[in-house]
């Protein structure tokens, strides 16, 4: 096959340079060739293949391009676009460029991650849609956008659940935040990991908020769950649930009064220029869930699942230091940009909680009440052995 597609390559012989032939050989199959003059237009003619011998020839050709072809292919690396809300430069942003590179170095150059930030593919629920329609690889959204199709993502951003990163840390990464990602390959998406959003914090151009007395006729801009907006609307809040790339506009012309989020995402998404008072309630912990498409995940190799988990994890780990360290630095640049800082303390914040109980209990019974105590019951026996580390049985 070499020989032949060398042969082919290179031409038909000159005129002068045809080789003799024996008595009942036929000549060897050369392809058409034009020539500007009749003199080497006469001279390929009587080397031209004619019948089977053409036959056979683009038999012979398209068999080897064939067989090339999967070869060629292979040596491509597969690019994974990657959609997020948040800018560029945020920490989600630095955390996907810091999982490409291990993706890209895990597997050799056969992965490549491509980052695509500041809402330019979507937002999160359109986002999570292409991924499950296959035209997105990758996304990292909240994990209460999720509460759509699997309920129990809704119990992670159950207000005052957590008290502590180290106590969110031991549940979403054993056996009950484990569980929860095996539930969704069944919606067309695999789940890599949790990554932190951080404990989420209120906005508001109107007062400073130190109790839920000061709650009431604010028009707050909440996450797209259900949950949380019965929640806020319970506590007094006039609730917008609105996608997180609308958010900046409708703080800036007005539209809403506040918004609820992490230190380090009010920073990035410069919300200290269209806000004034910050409130530090701690009333939700959120996370952002690696996601990837399922019919992505099952076109890949047995090797490149196990890179892509194995980066995932690390990239975790990192980017949950970064956060942390980050939130105390954020919090120094709002006070600096001239946001004023007020707190709710931890007794209103259990007052609050009491408030929220009618809303826990009818949600608990659309969610299924297994889920919850799970996560309860998890989180007692931490508290009870006071390190944060899980109960041995729950492992």
């Amino acid at each position: 096959m070499e020989q032949f597609l060398s042969s082919f390559l290179a031409g038909p012989p000159a005129a002068n340079m045809q080789p003799a032939l024996a008595v009942g050989e036929t000549p060897a199959p050369w392809p058409i060739w034009r020539r500007a003059t009749s003199g080497a237009r006469d001279s390929v003619r009587a080397w031209r293949p004619r019948g089977a011998r053409a036959a056979r020839m683009a038999m012979l050709l398209a068999a080897f391009l064939a067989s090339a072809g999967p070869a060629a292919a292979a040596a491509q690396p597969h690019t994974l676009n990657v959609g997020i809300g948040l800018p560029a430069d945020s920490l989600q942003g630095r955390a996907v460029r810091d999982f490409a590179g291990r993706v890209e170095a895990y597997t050799q150059g056969r992965l490549v991650v491509q980052l695509h930030a500041g809402g330019a593919l979507g937002n999160d629920l359109t986002m999570i849609q292409a991924l499950q329609q296959g035209r997105l690889s990758m996304t990292v959204p909240d994990s209460s956008t999720l509460s759509s199709m699997e309920k129990a993502f809704s119990v992670i951003n159950y207000p005052f659940t957590f008290l502590t990163e180290a106590e969110a840390d031991a549940v979403l990464d054993g056996p009950w935040g484990t569980q929860l990602l095996q539930r969704l390959p069944s919606h067309g998406l695999v789940g890599l990991a949790f990554w932190e959003n951080g404990f989420r914090h209120m906005t508001n151009n109107r007062r400073p908020l130190q109790s839920s007395t000061d709650f009431a006729g604010l028009r707050m801009r909440t996450m797209q769950n259900p949950m949380l907006v019965d929640s806020f609307r319970a506590l007094g809040f006039d609730a917008v649930p609105m996608p997180f790339t609308q958010v900046y506009e409708a703080l800036r012309a007005g539209t809403v009064d506040g918004q609820e989020n992490p230190l380090t995402t009010i920073v990035a998404s410069r919300f200290h220029e269209v806000q004034s008072h910050l409130t530090l309630s701690s009333h939700v912990y959120s996370v952002h869930v690696l996601l990837l498409s399922r019919e992505v995940w099952d076109s890949l190799s047995n090797d490149d699942r196990e890179a892509m988990r194995r980066a995932a994890a690390e990239t975790r780990d990192l980017q949950r230091r970064w956060s942390r360290a980050g939130s105390a630095a954020a919090l120094a640049e709002l006070r600096a940009r001239g946001m004023q800082v007020s707190r709710i303390p931890p007794a209103e914040g259990e007052r609050i909680r009491r408030r929220l109980r009618e809303v826990f209990e009818r949600h608990n019974r659309d969610i299924g009440i297994q889920k919850v105590l799970e996560l309860y019951v998890t989180l007692a026996r931490m508290r009870a052995l006071g390190n944060g580390t899980p109960d041995p049985a729950d492992r």
